[in-house]
């Protein structure tokens, strides 16, 4: 996926968090689906135009860039959306009053569950090289339970996949 819908350098991107990346690439998704939809207007009017012998007629051009100003329109909404929500994340993601959101010190509960089950998963996996001592730690964390709710057997299914 080509990522077009905001200008960030490498050293940008990679400071994203995984909540902050995947917000931009919904809202490329988004993007390319606005363009999509345009492109096959304009193709459905010019199939009319051709087949109503008018293909030299130049409402096809003020119909083109009608449907193009309007596209770019709803693609500027969706940057501005998705800026406004990088910059909301990035306030929140930092940490609260104790202190910076880590696992199992501070986690983070305003992520979803599905994010959380990276988070944790990225915490037992950098934890250890010992697959089985990284079964046996996950298998006593208490935190792990009610903070990855459904997903914590998920999770358990897959360290022990690798034992």
């Amino acid at each position: 996926m080509t990522i077009d819908i905001i200008d960030l350098t490498d050293p940008q991107y990679s400071d994203l968090s995984p909540v902050q990346l995947s917000m931009v690439r919904v809202a490329q998704t988004k993007k390319d689906k606005i363009l999509s939809v345009a492109e096959e207007d304009k193709a459905e009017m010019f199939q009319m135009l051709v087949s109503n012998h008018f293909e030299r007629s130049t409402a096809y051009n003020f119909y083109a860039k009608q449907v193009d100003d309007e596209a770019a329109a709803q693609v500027d909404i969706l940057r501005e959306d998705l800026l406004l929500q990088l910059a909301y994340e990035s306030l929140g993601s930092e940490g609260d009053e104790n202190g910076p959101y880590r696992y199992p010190q501070n986690p983070n509960y305003n992520l979803s569950y599905s994010e959380r089950f990276l988070v944790v998963r990225n915490y037992y996996m950098e934890a250890t090289d010992d697959p089985n001592a990284r079964l046996q730690a996950y298998g006593m964390d208490t935190l792990a339970r009610s903070y990855l709710g459904e997903f914590y057997q998920t999770l358990y299914d897959l360290l022990a996949s690798y034992c």
